[in-house]
């Protein structure tokens, strides 16, 4: 179980039944405590061209492998926000809010199971692309010929995409 200690009070967890499932659960406090997925984002980017932006990423998980621009939503803000902040953060652009595309899950990975809202947009002009922390390079790619990307959500929303728009 992730919680050995209570959140709240600090005290040590005991592992009990709960809704079917072993949790972790806080004695002291009276409470459950629940292990949720990680909320993310992820964007299907298409310039005028209907090639797709893909990132190169710079940190785990996944040194030098390709992606979608996205990463996680912050305390505060909306799926929505977080995709249009994750853009500026990893390529330097600025987009209109997003279309809802999907939901998916990246489970059991680097960081435990991951929520991840799929997002598209395009993008009028070629605006310059400076790679941030997160990005190595950033690459429009034609949609037919585009390097694999290295999670298997991602694909299914570039195909989701594709199937809505052609």
């Amino acid at each position: 179980m992730k919680y050995r200690f209570c959140y709240i009070c600090g005290n040590a967890t005991i592992i009990r039944k709960i809704d079917g499932r072993k949790r972790s659960y806080c004695e002291s406090c009276g409470i459950p405590l629940y292990e949720n997925p990680i909320p993310s984002v992820a964007v299907v980017l298409i310039d005028p061209d209907r090639r797709i932006l893909l990132v190169r990423r710079s940190a785990e998980p996944g040194i030098g492998e390709w992606c979608l621009p996205g990463g996680f939503i912050e305390m505060g803000e909306t799926p929505s926000q977080a995709a249009v902040r994750e853009l500026q953060e990893e390529i330097g652009i600025e987009i209109e809010p997003p279309q809802l595309l999907n939901i998916g899950s990246h489970l059991n990975g680097y960081y435990g199971d991951v929520l991840i809202i799929g997002f598209s947009a395009n993008i009028n002009s070629a605006s310059e692309l400076v790679p941030g922390d997160d990005v190595s390079e950033a690459v429009f790619f034609p949609l037919n010929d585009r390097p694999q990307m290295i999670f298997r959500v991602h694909e299914e929303f570039v195909e989701l995409w594709r199937k809505r728009n052609e």
